[in-house]
């Protein structure tokens, strides 16, 4: 594995004309494009053919998280407009009991017009369930980069987070779109197999898929697995320093059932991935199992995988195989008696990386000089150039609500 620190961001930049950036998805997902790049040979069809391309007996997994409504707005009295969006739990860290909270909680945020906001409380009245709630936020100290601390608080102990959060909140489209969240966006930015709250930005691999699709691949005897990758805002970072190692990645929330574990295992490791957080979190997976073979007795927290693990591991020596590595996860897991691992991952995949369990990808069309597209030109060896410059020359759709493409290396 080659250390990509060096590789200069400029190598992975492309001209990308605005009207070539969908900002709304077709009527009907499954009827989109699909490129599809085998083996070097560029070819294309609609998004409802997807089936026919994929191995029998394959597995494909799919990233089950659900966008949540993260921006919040409050008016000061001085009628500044203070906006608050809402990035990760930090009290309570876990999500589930977070949205759950009846007594106040608190997030990292970005906050719009901070300066408008030195100190003090917001507060705006809200109707949940046809109740009357004050809703507050006070504004801690600063994070990183930019972020701070946002504690919120509410007068109605019957009242959830997540219900606060769904009758205010708005749907954070990406800032690409150019353009303000609609209705229609609640329903056409979220899979149709979004489960899991804690997303501010959707999977976008995922957006094709429809009930016809996923019935289709079932009958061609594909299995299907979900895990759970909540996507920070931190997608759409672009890299800003000229080298690859100046580039802080976000982390991640992760979980994984221990059936996933098991499905892959019979699947000798080897996986289709919806999208790139499936991509990202299958590959931590490898290791995971890594950390796991010298330290078995790791806390969920401590298995995080950070960002440049993978090539400090590579460079001495490497080695362990993929059933090995995920054989350790299933045992850790049995040990210690969990349906689902929940841990994070700031796993950089660029150039020179080697994919350890992801064989095929199902992936949109990224920005230029984002960490995204180098996970794809990683995947097809540096051959990404001539996917993009076909994919401009037919009149693909790019970004969030673009075409797909399904990559076989």
């Amino acid at each position: 594995m080659q250390d990509p620190r060096h590789l200069q961001i400029k190598d992975f930049n492309y001209d990308l004309p605005d009207e070539r950036i969908a900002k709304f998805p077709l009527a009907e997902r499954d009827s989109s494009k699909l490129l599809v790049y085998n083996k070097g040979v560029v070819t294309e069809d609609v998004f409802t053919s997807l089936p026919q391309y994929l191995p029998p007996r394959s597995l494909m997994v799919f990233n089950n998280t659900r966008v949540i409504q993260a921006r919040l707005h409050f008016r000061k009295e001085t009628g500044s407009m203070i906006e608050i969006f809402c990035l990760e739990p930090f009290c309570p860290i876990d999500y589930q009991q977070n949205f759950a909270s009846k007594e106040g909680c608190t997030w990292i945020c970005l906050v719009g017009n901070l300066k408008r906001w030195k100190q003090g409380m917001l507060s705006r009245q809200v109707t949940v369930g046809g109740k009357e709630v004050t809703f507050t936020a006070e504004k801690g100290a600063e994070h990183h980069g930019g972020s701070h601390y946002v504690s919120f608080s509410w007068d109605d102990d019957n009242v959830s987070f997540a219900e606060i959060l769904d009758a205010v909140g708005e749907l954070p489209i990406p800032p690409y779109l150019n353009r303000k969240t609609e209705e229609s966006d609640k329903r056409t930015y979220q899979t149709v197999y979004s489960k899991i709250k804690g997303s501010v930005a959707a999977p976008t691999a995922g957006l094709h898929f429809t009930e016809k699709v996923l019935k289709a691949i079932d009958e061609a005897g594909i299995t299907r697995e979900e895990l759970t990758l909540h996507v920070g805002a931190g997608t759409f970072k672009p890299v800003k320093s000229d080298e690859i190692e100046g580039h802080e990645m976000h982390s991640e929330y992760i979980v994984v059932k221990r059936q996933t574990i098991q499905r892959l295992l019979e699947h000798n490791g080897c996986a289709i991935a919806v999208g790139t957080t499936s991509v990202r979190t299958l590959e931590s997976l490898y290791y995971i199992g890594v950390k796991l073979q010298d330290h078995p007795d790791l806390s969920e927290d401590e298995l995080h995988i950070e960002q440049w693990m993978p090539y400090d591991y590579e460079e001495n020596g490497g080695g362990l195989s993929v059933m090995q590595a995920l054989g350790n996860i299933d045992a850790y897991m049995e040990r210690y008696g969990l349906d689902a691992l929940h841990t994070s991952t700031q796993i950089i995949i660029a150039p020179g990386y080697e994919y350890k369990i992801v064989k095929m990808m199902v992936t949109n069309f990224h920005q230029p000089q984002s960490t995204l597209l180098l996970l794809v030109s990683a995947f097809v060896h540096g051959d990404w150039q001539r996917i993009y410059d076909y994919a401009l020359a037919h009149d693909f759709r790019f970004l969030s609500y673009g075409d797909s493409s399904l990559l076989i290396p």
